[in-house]
């Protein structure tokens, strides 16, 4: 249990729902049915069943994949402030509903999901040594190999119900990353103050100014007097005692 506190909060509550509702799925107490995305009922009025559009994401297939969330949330470079990786979740998960869901008809999107947070998982490992089956080979080979894999296993349309996952996943790289940096555009991406404060973060204050903007720090520690012991930002000097006047007892 201890293990599984220690996830990160995205990761920690994204792994215990797909357990707990494929569980209840495969061990026949809820049926798949009610669970499973079907736009005539989440749209169905005059009440909709938009539980489904979360759960899912939280069905497995016939057996258990590597999630690369928790590799992600905790060390990835793109997501630096909480709630990055978060939103960044749900913009996969809403163009894979459009894709998979909206175009291709599929019903539970966990796999290419999975494809989605590999591709990431890759562009931020490229030379990582990884093992696919009985294979290792490059990480930014990843989720084309999976890819592959695939299209032997399930054919043309399971390689492209997948392949949305790769396409969800490169169009948020493009947007966040590719776009602004290489094409001096805007990352229009941003992560609403409301998620930052929601998972934990300060949001700092801008401060509006005769020559422009400024913004307060998150936290201002109270100054003391030295008492001999040095500080990363103190002076010299401030490593010194107290001293006494020259002349004096």
């Amino acid at each position: 249990m201890d293990d599984f506190w220690a996830l990160p909060p995205v990761a920690r509550t994204w792994t215990a729902l797909t357990f707990l509702t494929s569980c209840c799925v495969y061990g026949g107490v809820i049926s798949g049915a009610r669970l499973i995305f079907a736009p005539s009922y989440v749209f169905k009025l005059p009440v909709p069943e938009l539980w489904r559009i979360f759960t899912s994401f939280c069905i497995t297939g016939s057996d258990w994949a590597v999630l690369y969330d928790t590799t992600l949330e905790k060390e990835s470079p793109r997501f630096t402030r909480p709630g990055d990786f978060f939103v960044y979740i749900l913009f996969l998960g809403v163009f894979i509903l459009a894709t998979a869901g909206g175009v291709l008809g599929g019903y539970t999107f966990l796999s290419p999901m999975i494809l989605a947070l590999a591709y990431t998982y890759s562009q931020d490992n490229r030379r990582k040594k990884v093992n696919f089956f009985i294979v290792q080979l490059e990480a930014k080979w990843l989720p084309w190999a999976m890819l592959v894999a695939a299209l032997v296993l399930g054919g043309p349309y399971a390689m492209m119900y997948q392949g949305t996952g790769i396409i969800a996943a490169h169009l948020y790289d493009f947007l966040t990353r590719l776009y602004p940096i290489f094409g001096g555009g805007r990352n229009y991406i941003q992560t609403p103050k409301i998620i930052t404060r929601w998972f934990g973060g300060e949001v700092k204050r801008a401060q509006s100014k005769g020559f422009g903007t400024s913004f307060a720090p998150q936290a201002q520690q109270a100054t003391r007097p030295s008492n001999g012991f040095s500080t990363a930002f103190s002076s010299p000097w401030s490593s010194r005692g107290q001293g006494r006047r020259l002349g004096g007892d």
